[in-house]
């Protein structure tokens, strides 16, 4: 059985103990030729921690001996550097720095855990050092500067490792607490802890010991900040060879997926299915200008791998809850200004987000200000891994999209709590069940016009379209357990506005699949009001010319898209085709298509 690493970023572990591992050192000469003081940026879970670990095991002097065992049958163990061995390895991760407390509770906290660093870096090399390290309980830049004479003493030179560099920051974009403007002026101020430690980063980079420095993080706000006391790093997270260093490809996946399969006694046909499935919902993220593959993010393939070959079937969630907390991301940029529109066009895809540059100077005052522009929010949202990167406009700007359908998600859950209440929440989700079920639209229909568009106010009005009406009923039917959701979803040369296919492990129970084609006409188009078209009837409703000619528009459009599924999914489809014409925000007209 194959034993995947879920969960696990110990290089030396998952190697040892003949766990899962996608060779991924053919990238250590490419950062060796980077440079020597290296930034890093890739969204939470997505495998920085194995890449750090990956080099400390690569260039640790002390693990010279193991060198065959843990590269031998790698890239690089065939070709390796130079300088592999060659260095005394430290590592620093402030993911164990807790936020908690006013800045001089921060500073203890760090200085403390620095200090325990310090001592450990001793014990491990204290058959190489030939002077001891004195550690300083109150002053750890007097102990770093310690072990920095230590290290001069020795054949060897210091290669430091930084693993979420910015955890301090990230707790402003999680929210997970009240963070005033006056706290992180004192973690960051010119003669804050923080500064002098990366000056000192800086200092040891000049003859004093410390050759490289390769650090990891989400986003740049941090470094945005202690730029003038640390502002040698050169930042690769974006140039196209590291595009995969981080994540799997999907060649890599195909391949393990198929020997599950087999050794499920499952058919290759089922294989293909996971592959398609792992693809819409966890494939999709590019991290560089030059659009080349995508990416799948690798704490959900882990996920999805183990547990297919747990139980020789798919995950009934697909999203894993170590991922849970990236709501909170979007719940703070939600609450800013602009987020919500961003949010809302991100959804729709129409136009797309574009940009011409990404904002990568940006720090906690920016982010703790009032006014935050599209730039900002877009810039904020690709790092968090929430937006990638998709080609260019016709102009020569930036494109972006979500990723993948755990990313829409986690969208579609955000503007359902903010616009309903919990037991709104919980009536729609029964109404969805039904729909599921029958086919029939017209309970959410009834709801939608009764509850949900009370929420949009008269701007809303002037801004809406189809694509406002679709993301409404995206928020209400989304259901990731039973069916693949995908807006603009493409057959042929034509885009379907919502489908709804049935997860294919999911086929044995009575549900349909859906093609929902929306269409929006305004007031002013049919010339009343919203009060005079509460009081019609629906079959009045249903005979104004501009519904008529707005239905049939769409069941051709549905009729179109039907042929496309027929040849693709075959007589397993169960599909309903229905066409939905809202009237303003005050009526909407649904009708099933060829039944």
């Amino acid at each position: 059985m194959i034993k995947f690493p879920y969960g696990i970023s110990n290089y030396y572990r998952i190697v040892t103990e003949n766990y899962f591992y996608v060779d991924r050192s053919n990238h250590i000469r490419l950062i060796e030729e980077a440079g020597d003081q290296l930034l890093f940026l890739r969204p939470r879970r997505f495998g920085k921690s194995l890449v750090l670990s990956m080099l400390e095991n690569y260039y640790d002097v002390a693990k010279a001996d193991d060198f065959d065992k843990l590269f031998g049958n790698l890239a690089i163990g065939k070709n390796p550097t130079p300088i592999h061995n060659k260095y005394l390895v430290m590592k620093w991760d402030f993911s164990n720095i807790s936020p908690e407390g006013d800045s001089k509770q921060i500073e203890k906290t760090l200085s403390d855990y620095l200090n325990e660093r310090f001592q450990d870096f001793a014990n491990y090399y204290q058959s190489i050092l030939k002077i001891s390290i004195s550690i300083n309980p109150s002053n750890p830049i007097a102990s770093f500067l310690s072990l920095l004479r230590a290290v001069r003493t020795t054949a060897y030179k210091l290669y430091l490792l930084i693993d979420e560099y910015d955890n301090f920051a990230n707790e402003v974009m999680m929210g997970k607490q009240k963070i005033s403007n006056s706290r992180y002026d004192a973690l960051t101020s010119a003669e804050s802890f923080l500064k002098t430690l990366f000056k000192s980063v800086k200092s040891a980079t000049s003859g004093q010991g410390l050759e490289r420095v390769f650090i990891t993080g989400v986003s740049p706000v941090l470094m945005t900040d202690i730029t003038s006391s640390y502002n040698v790093a050169k930042d690769i997270y974006l140039r196209s060879e590291f595009n995969d260093l981080c994540g799997f490809r999907e060649s890599e996946l195909a391949s393990i997926l198929h020997k599950i399969a087999k050794e499920c006694d499952l058919t290759s046909t089922k294989a293909e299915q996971a592959l398609t499935l792992m693809k819409d919902f966890y494939d999709g993220y590019c991290f560089n200008y030059r659009k080349t593959e995508d990416i799948y993010n690798p704490t959900l393939a882990l996920y999805f791998l183990d547990n297919f070959q747990q139980e020789c079937q798919f995950p009934r969630k697909m999203l894993d809850n170590n991922l849970a907390m990236d709501r909170g991301k979007l719940s703070y940029v939600s609450s800013l200004l602009n987020g919500e529109s961003v949010i809302f066009q991100a959804l729709n895809e129409n136009p797309p987000l574009s940009l011409f540059e990404l904002a990568d100077r940006f720090g906690v005052q920016d982010m703790l200000s009032a006014n935050k522009d599209t730039q900002f929010i877009v810039s904020l949202l690709y790092y968090l891994g929430i937006l990638t990167l998709n080609g260019e406009t016709e102009v020569g700007e930036l494109r972006f999209k979500i990723p993948n359908l755990v990313a829409r998600k986690l969208y579609v859950e955000r503007l359902f709590e903010m616009h309903l209440t919990k037991s709104e929440r919980e009536q729609t989700g029964k109404l969805a069940q039904q729909f599921f079920q029958t086919g029939d639209l017209q309970a959410i229909c009834d709801f939608m016009e009764q509850h949900y568009f009370k929420v949009f106010d008269n701007r809303d009005y002037k801004l809406a379209n189809e694509l406002t009406i679709k993301t409404a009923f995206l928020t209400i039917l989304f259901n990731d357990v039973l069916y693949v959701m995908d807006s603009e979803f493409s057959t042929g040369r034509r885009y379907v506005d919502l489908s709804m296919i049935i997860r294919p492990e999911r086929r044995k129970y009575s549900i349909f699949d859906f093609i929902l084609e929306f269409k929006y006409i305004s007031l002013s188009e049919v010339n009343l009001s919203g009060e005079e078209l509460k009081d019609m009837s629906i079959d009045k409703l249903n005979n104004l010319a501009l519904v008529k000619k707005n239905t049939a528009d769409a069941k051709k459009q549905l009729l179109s898209y039907n042929a496309s599924l027929q040849n693709k999914y075959g007589d397993e489809l169960k599909l309903k085709l229905i066409s939905v014409v809202a009237v303003g925000f005050d009526r909407l007209v649904w009708e099933i298509v060829g039944e």
